[in-house]
């Protein structure tokens, strides 16, 4: 699993993490690229884009599956990672350090709500 304590997982599996004030990044858990397999394409939205917690941000694709991806906190964002346009599977080597987008979050109130790494794998065990 992660190696940051700072991460924060939520029941659809994407991960967060509070880098400086108001400022976030967003990936997937390792238990979710393993599941998807072979990440072959990953639709982002664009810069300056606005999510509430909950919505539907991108959508993920593997050799066998695709998965929608879903926003863990209110937020704009303010980067994407560029280098997963060419090379997706970059996800799949390093799903906790790979990042999808950044964010400007709205509430950090929410990173709160989100589950541990502790809590997250009991939450795994549980499904």
């Amino acid at each position: 699993m992660a190696q940051n304590k700072d991460m924060r997982f939520s029941d659809t599996h994407q991960w967060i993490s509070t880098h400086s004030e108001g400022v976030a990044t967003i990936g997937i858990s390792d238990y979710a690229q393993e599941a998807l397999g072979d990440v072959v394409f990953i639709d982002t939205p664009s810069i300056g884009d606005k999510f509430k917690a909950g919505e539907q941000f991108g959508v993920i694709e593997s050799v066998k599956t695709a998965s929608d991806l879903f926003m863990p906190v209110d937020g704009e964002v303010i980067a994407i990672n560029e280098l997963l346009s060419d090379q997706p599977e970059l996800i799949n080597e390093e799903p906790h350090k790979v990042w999808i987008l950044k964010l400007r979050i709205s509430d950090a109130s929410q990173i709160d709500t989100l589950k541990s790494e502790d809590q997250y794998v009991i939450f795994l065990g549980q499904n």
